[in-house]
């Protein structure tokens, strides 16, 4: 057990997965520099989406997550145990300070991540990585609904005790999004790679939109102001990097492990931006 600072850079939304503790976490970086990921947090939708604000500076009790083999998993000393925020790191200089802590170790190419995610000795599930150039950003129509099978399993270990009780279900209080959304890009080999997004601003953010919007075309003008924000926002007015995450009941299994679980799109100068293409 140790009290740990860690840099808030990445915040999930619920995801289905076997391990019930695993449907929200919050990930960033150490002191040192190294990646880490907590779960199972504190689960209150005020708490969530007000208190843990990207970029913030908190300290927890934590420990190592011995039900995960994956390295950067630590967990919280007791279900109640407080997360203190201790700082804030902001935007000013053209995200300099931000930069300073996240690009200190950055991937450029897919292959020797996914085998080094592979490998015993590292089992990387955490890192920064930099696309060579944005090809697109899609949106695709999905399942409205939570699986329900699945769900039934999680809440039974839930009544289990196996895991954590949370002061309130994310699934519960969550909607599931209905679309899926994914970047579609080369890296430094010009290998192309599609890999979805999935991570709490834009899913906040769409839900924002869709109430926006009301009316039987929220969703459509929803997914239009998404689209306009990653494909051109992030990916040319700034130096976009992506957060990449595995999730755990798919890392030893799935030939390509990553999604994208957080974005890093620091803002350039305006002569940087004038030269920028796709």
């Amino acid at each position: 057990m140790s009290v740990t600072e860690v840099l808030i850079t990445v915040k999930s939304y619920p995801i289905v997965s076997s391990h019930y503790d695993e449907q929200v976490s919050i990930a960033g970086f150490r002191k040192d520099g190294s990646f880490i990921r907590i779960y199972p947090i504190p689960f209150s939708k005020k708490t969530y989406d007000e208190q843990y604000q990207l970029y913030d500076w908190v300290e927890l009790d934590l420990v190592r997550n011995t039900r995960d083999f994956r390295l950067e998993s630590f967990s919280p000393v007791t279900p109640d145990a407080p997360v203190k925020i201790i700082g804030h790191i902001g935007t000013e200089d053209y995200w300099s300070e931000r930069k300073a802590m996240v690009l200190k170790n950055v991937y450029r190419d897919m292959e020797p991540l996914i085998v080094e995610a592979k490998h015993e000795a590292f089992y990387t599930s955490l890192v920064v990585f930099k696309p060579l150039r944005i090809l697109d950003f899609i949106a695709e129509e999905t399942d409205r609904e939570w699986d329900t099978k699945r769900m039934e399993k999680l809440l039974g270990e839930k009544d289990s005790g196996r895991v954590f009780k949370q002061p309130e279900d994310s699934f519960a209080v969550m909607k599931k999004l209905p679309y899926k959304f994914s970047y579609r890009f080369i890296d430094i080999k010009n290998q192309e790679m599609t890999l979805p997004v999935e991570d709490w601003q834009l899913a906040s953010l769409y839900w924002k939109l869709v109430k926006k919007h009301r009316g039987p075309q929220g969703e459509l003008k929803a997914v239009s102001e998404i689209r306009k924000k990653y494909l051109h926002e992030y990916a040319r007015n700034s130096d976009l990097h992506f957060f990449l995450g595995t999730a755990q009941q798919v890392h030893a299994s799935s030939k390509q492990p990553f999604t994208i679980v957080g974005l890093f799109q620091p803002t350039m100068p305006p002569a940087v931006i004038q030269g920028s293409l796709f």
